[in-house]
């Protein structure tokens, strides 16, 4: 009988443990089940939480792109704008620019007109010139000299060698001249004289070639006068040797050099005044 109890006791002991040892098994299996969807489930949320932090930098990449091209298009606007108002600012002023130009090409015609009318005059009194004088003559040149008319007389018609005194031929030809000179009331004359480079001794009341220079265009000046040109409208300059047309080199060319020039030219105070008035026209009409 104590046998059979302690064979039952061990029996039972027996069955206990196999059942213990079966349990810790199953329990062991599901902990490691559990374990690995715990790191399964790490790893997802590992994923989703760098997923999330990519989405978050990329939203905010985004918006400040946004607020980028936001700011953009308010500069384009603004530029727009800026430039409306500097297109309308430009055609003002294209406009302004356009009318002054208008305006510089009407003075500009006028003046135009004024210098041709001058140049018409100076024609007409080249003809007169040409045709009372004569043309023919070697020793009597007219000719139109930077919009100047000259009468450009030989040494030899006019005095003798080293005198201011005026020829019998001289008389005759300035008579000519006084004639046409008269005809334009509105026209002055200068008479220069010119001479050759020897030197000139003092010989009475000559100095040197200044002196005779000079005396020589008083002379013909006096005889102009004489002939009725008003002296008010008369010049007399005197140029000795230092505008030669040639070089003094041989007799042939100081008796070039040797000459007397009349300049026949508008009254400079008069053209002026043409001039300003013509400006003055123009600026009333402008206002």
């Amino acid at each position: 009988m104590k046998k059979l109890l302690i064979l039952a006791v061990c029996s039972s002991l027996a069955f206990t443990s196999c059942v213990s040892n079966k349990k810790y098994a199953e329990l062991e299996a599901k902990q490691k089940n559990t374990q690995d969807l715990l790191n399964t489930a790490t790893v997802k949320l590992n994923d989703c939480l760098t997923e999330r932090a990519a989405a978050s930098a990329r939203a905010k990449e985004l918006e400040e792109r946004l607020a980028d091209m936001r700011k953009t298009n308010q500069d384009l606007i603004q530029s727009s704008k800026d430039l409306t108002m500097l297109t309308s600012k430009g055609a003002t002023n294209l406009e302004k620019s356009l009318e002054s130009l208008k305006e510089k090409d009407l003075k500009i015609t006028r003046l135009q007109d004024a210098l041709n009318k001058k140049d018409s005059v100076t024609l007409a009194l080249v003809t007169s010139l040409k045709r009372e004088v004569g043309v023919n003559d070697p020793d009597i040149e007219v000719n139109v000299e930077k919009g100047v008319v000259y009468i450009s007389l030989s040494d030899k018609v006019i005095f003798k060698s080293g005198s201011y005194q005026i020829s019998g031929r001289a008389t005759e030809i300035l008579g000519k001249v006084a004639k046409v000179i008269n005809g334009k009331p509105d026209f002055e004359a200068m008479v220069e004289g010119h001479t050759d480079n020897v030197p000139f001794g003092k010989r009475g009341e000559l100095l040197d070639n200044w002196d005779l220079s000079v005396k020589r265009a008083t002379a013909i000046v006096r005889e102009l006068q004489n002939l009725g040109v008003a002296p008010s409208r008369l010049v007399a300059a005197g140029r000795s040797e230092y505008v030669p047309l040639v070089p003094n080199t041989t007799a042939e060319n100081r008796s070039t050099n040797r000459r007397t020039r009349i300049l026949v030219l508008p009254k400079i105070d008069q053209f002026y005044d043409m001039i300003e008035k013509e400006m003055k026209n123009l600026e009333a009409e402008g206002k």
